[in-house]
């Protein structure tokens, strides 16, 4: 980790291009906010002088070193990959944690536990050229487990097939769209290579990419890892004014694994994403609206 300050010499040009590679994080401290050459446009995070999130985006780089830096260096890089090839190296990254000490260490905290069938996850109603896909899994808070992706799956490839759907549109039912993965799921599989395989097969996040000129999500509750890193896919996203946005994933010795390093860095830029991921802090629908990360907030 290397901190540093916005008022700093800027660095020499062939230090910027060597620091691109290296595995740290670096962190810029600012008192005139993200802008300017040097330092804070190489950071990976920039934090504003005296901002309370500034001792927990350290705390985090210091407890999860591995996951902190793997996201760091894949987020400088996105903005040069396309939406397919950001999608493969992010799950490329995530298979490489799931095998690595930090997740391992929160896996051991919390017994793996096959969840049961609970019925249905996903519903499709047809409204005209509208498509309407509901999240229905309300007990667990919409938490995305490896069946509502498939029926998600299925649901998506709808729209994508029938041209005639002019308009998708993905809601959540209950008290949130959704509340992320579900962590009874997390490090079930043995082997995360063929894992990787699987969520380039099934993702939600590439038909989403496809499908985004014709998708508006529709936001309440939590909206957190997966919930937003979907989300951000669309081109319209509303929220409710109770809606709360949050990544958790570094927490837990990973990085987010559902395009969250993806779609969210297109709305809200790459430093915006690793404050969010670094610090583990909830943002407010009024700070995300700001941000780019909601459109408009709903009644």
């Amino acid at each position: 980790m290397v901190r540093v300050r916005a008022a700093d010499p800027s660095p020499e040009a062939d230090l910027v291009a060597g620091l691109t590679a290296l595995p740290f994080v670096v962190i810029a401290v600012t008192a005139a906010g993200p802008a300017g050459p040097g330092w804070p446009a190489l950071a990976d995070v920039v934090v504003p002088e005296g901002d309370a999130s500034l001792t927990a985006i350290v705390d985090t780089v210091v407890a999860h070193p591995v996951a902190s830096t793997t996201l760091a260096l894949l987020l400088r890089g996105q903005d040069r990959r396309s939406i397919a090839d950001g999608l493969v190296a992010e799950s490329s990254a995530y298979s490489v944690l799931q095998s690595g000490p930090e997740f391992a260490a929160w896996r051991a905290t919390r017994p793996v536990r096959t969840p049961g069938t609970d019925g249905p996850r996903v519903r499709l109603e047809r409204l005209g050229s509208c498509l309407r896909v509901t999240l229905t899994r309300p007990d667990r808070r919409n938490a995305l487990d490896a069946q509502m992706r498939d029926e998600l799956m299925e649901g998506l490839s709808v729209a994508v097939a029938d041209p005639s759907v002019a308009r998708l549109e993905l809601r959540g039912e209950g008290p949130a769209f959704s509340a992320g993965g579900d962590l009874d799921e997390f490090g079930r599989r043995a082997d995360p290579s063929t894992a990787h395989l699987v969520r380039l097969q099934r993702s939600p996040a590439g038909m989403l990419a496809l499908l985004s000129a014709r998708t508006t999500v529709y936001l309440h509750g939590a909206a957190v890892g997966s919930g937003i890193e979907l989300a951000a896919f669309a081109r319209t996203v509303v929220a409710e004014p109770d809606t709360t946005i949050a990544l958790p994933e570094v927490a837990l010795g990973l990085i987010p694994g559902a395009g969250g390093t993806v779609s969210l860095p297109r709305r809200i830029g790459r430093w915006r994403t690793a404050w969010l991921a670094l610090s583990g802090r909830t943002i407010d629908v009024t700070t995300a609206v700001e941000w780019g990360l909601v459109d408009r907030i709903g009644d």
